[in-house]
């Protein structure tokens, strides 16, 4: 905890808070997809799994978690990044605890958002493989947020943090604020 600390005592600029977050982005929204492909490619075949086969209906349903998924995530960057001179990276952390914008509705918006793209990326794919990976993924990413980041944000902001995590879900946005 005392590195994250660390980390978030440091100020940078913007344009390096804005070239680091695109280095980032390079790996959630091409490699990771990128991956998803190559894995539905090979993995659906080989282990001998159905194709999702899916309908026009589920195919627009795909497309729209992914465009709702890049909105949510995109939308939350741009908050770090401006309102909180920070990042998503923990390296670079924000210096101000957003509560407004995306973070009204969510604790993690980035999250709910990233869980949205790449789940409809597997609907697209039409692999139960890469939604398989997309469970475990964020799974995994969820683990994190509970064990480490939330530690970390009350360690940062203290009873302000624990105000907004009383009153704000973790994940799944509120629908009407």
């Amino acid at each position: 905890m005392k590195q994250f600390t660390k980390w978030a005592e440091k100020e940078y600029g913007i344009e390096q808070r804005i070239f680091a977050t695109l280095l980032a982005g390079i790996l959630f929204v091409v490699l990771i997809p990128l991956f998803l492909r190559w894995i539905a490619a090979n993995l659906d075949q080989r282990l001998g799994l159905p194709s999702l086969e899916i309908s026009l209906l589920v195919f627009v349903f795909g497309l729209i978690l992914v465009l709702l998924g890049l909105t949510f995530a995109l939308w939350s960057i741009i908050a770090q990044l401006i309102r909180a001179r920070g990042t998503p990276l923990p390296m670079m952390a924000t210096k101000k605890l957003l509560i407004t914008g995306p973070f009204k509705h969510c604790r993690n918006p980035m999250t709910f958002g990233t869980i949205l793209l790449y789940s409809g990326i597997g609907i697209l794919l039409e692999s139960v493989f890469a939604l398989i990976v997309v469970f475990l993924i964020s799974t995994l990413l969820i683990i994190y947020l509970k064990q480490v980041e939330e530690r970390e944000l009350e360690a940062r902001f203290g009873e302000a943090y624990l105000a907004y995590k009383k009153e704000t879900p973790f994940l799944i946005p509120k629908i009407f604020s």
